[in-house]
């Protein structure tokens, strides 16, 4: 019984598996150690929540109309 193609088709979906949680941990390690460098800087909830969502991978541009829906704001308050 030869087990070469199976063993060969778990290695290669363990190692695609540990690669993507290395990214998944990198990814936390550098929201963490952002907030506590940043932990003493007051900062109000939009700030917060905006912070947090380029921090968690946001995509594209950051318009100042994205950032108004985001932060739920007026257009004029996200310039």
């Amino acid at each position: 019984m030869d087990v070469t193609e199976g063993l060969a088709w778990f290695l290669d979906t363990l190692h695609r598996a540990v690669d993507q949680a290395q990214h998944s941990l990198d990814a936390v390690l550098v929201k963490t150690r952002f907030w506590q460098r940043w932990a003493t800087t007051p900062l109000n909830e939009r700030q917060v929540k905006l912070l947090n969502r380029l921090l968690d991978g946001f995509e594209g541009k950051l318009t100042s109309s994205k950032w108004a829906a985001i932060a739920k704001c007026s257009p004029d308050t996200s310039l």
